[in-house]
């Protein structure tokens, strides 16, 4: 689906590459980690404003400051109606929810 996106966040991260420090390209992918997603959404953001696109997947909740921030920097907001699977073929424990923030 992302084919030809730039992934700083990888299933099989390399520890020598961090993805908050390295330079985003013009079409970045990013499935941050869950539990502390807020550096990354800050990233994305960051990234947008000199014009590249970004799309994240991310858990709902709409009840925290990354999600305000999100909102704020008018971010396209895409809920998925049903459960993703994981590699393993079971769904996930939550709603998740695709972003795209562009320039």
């Amino acid at each position: 689906m992302f084919d030809g996106f730039y992934d700083p966040c990888p299933y099989n991260d390399n520890p020598q590459e961090d993805g908050l420090k390295a330079e985003w390209k013009d079409k970045t992918y990013v499935n941050p980690p869950y539990s502390n997603p807020l550096p990354w959404v800050e990233k994305a953001i960051e990234e947008s404003r000199k014009g590249k696109m970004i799309v994240m997947l991310l858990k709902v909740d709409t009840s925290t400051k990354w999600f305000a921030k999100l909102h704020e920097a008018k971010a396209k907001i895409l809920f998925i109606n049903s459960r993703l699977k994981h590699q393993t073929g079971k769904p996930s424990p939550f709603a998740q929810m695709l972003v795209v923030l562009y320039g």
